[in-house]
């Protein structure tokens, strides 16, 4: 699964043509209503990851969208495949997932992956349902979660689902890769965002 445009692993797709696409040939543009994508809908089910396959999946698409199998959100960094995680998948295959931590009174949303060819179908959405549904249970107050400041449809798909920004840590991914790398639309990769969702 690789960019159409220069062959490097795709991450996103097209919701115009639906191409897929690196981060750095993904670009950000206004659009009006008669140019945007309508969403398209799909047949899945959500679960909770309990099999060694599904743990290996979720690591082989961690890796397909950052690269690494950890992640570094809020001071800790985490091997995803080994926490705690939901998984969207289609006749046996897993398209989507999200891996959280429970913590005293939140829940921290350390990686939510879906497959490029299955974005823009509501996945994402459903499993941030299935988060908030466990956390209500739980009688948590929040759900966190932090962002890179370059993923700007990640940065608008959580405040859609009402997170708010409540705090910037400047530079701290630059520090993480010991260089400034850059990111979707040819955006430099620095601060982490942190959003926050408190629950009623």
């Amino acid at each position: 699964m690789s960019c159409q445009h220069c062959g490097k692993p795709a991450v996103y797709k097209c919701t115009v043509c639906g191409k897929l696409l690196c981060p750095e040939h993904t670009k950000l543009k206004t659009t009006c209503p008669t140019h945007t994508a309508t969403k398209t809908t799909q047949k899945y089910t959500i679960t909770k990851a309990k099999t060694n396959k599904q743990k290996q999946t979720i690591q082989t698409l961690t890796k397909l969208f950052w690269g690494e199998p950890t992640q570094q959100t809020f001071n800790k960094n985490y091997t995803v495949a080994k926490l705690p995680a939901y998984i969207a998948t289609t006749k046996n295959k897993t398209i989507g997932f999200i891996s959280y931590i429970t913590q005293k009174n939140n829940i921290l949303i350390v990686a939510l992956g879906i497959h490029p060819q299955h974005q823009n179908t509501g996945i994402a959405k459903k499993l941030i349902e299935k988060i908030e549904t466990e956390a209500k249970q739980q009688q948590k107050q929040k759900l966190l979660v932090s962002t890179s400041n370059d993923d700007l449809p990640a940065l608008a798909f959580y405040q859609i689902q009402n997170f708010q920004i409540y705090q910037v840590k400047p530079n701290i991914i630059a520090k993480k890769h010991g260089t400034t790398k850059k990111g979707i639309g040819g955006i430099p990769i620095r601060d982490e965002l942190r959003l926050q969702k408190t629950l009623k």
